[in-house]
């Protein structure tokens, strides 16, 4: 869960999470939606993959990424366990 939380620690990859949760897309749609260079978008995608806050699929030449809604609800449900 520590990588978790370190993935979601980071502005750049909360934004990215928020594109997401609009639509699935490709990493150049993604970077395209950010002013830094395209290498750094793969290394938050990559810390984003390894928390596995999404998912990537290869189509064609492209690679689609997509949010994993199932690890949110984990989150949700250990954070309000916390408080029992």
């Amino acid at each position: 869960m520590d990588g978790l939380f370190k993935a979601l620690n980071d502005a750049t990859r909360r934004e990215i999470l928020n594109l997401l949760k609009e639509k699935d897309m490709t990493a150049g749609e993604i970077a395209d939606a950010f002013n830094i260079s395209k290498p750094s978008i793969s290394h938050h995608l990559e810390i984003l993959k390894n928390a596995e806050l999404v998912s990537s699929e290869k189509k064609g030449q492209f690679v689609v990424y997509t949010i994993n809604t199932t690890i949110l609800d984990d989150i949700l449900s250990f954070i309000l366990n916390l408080k029992k």
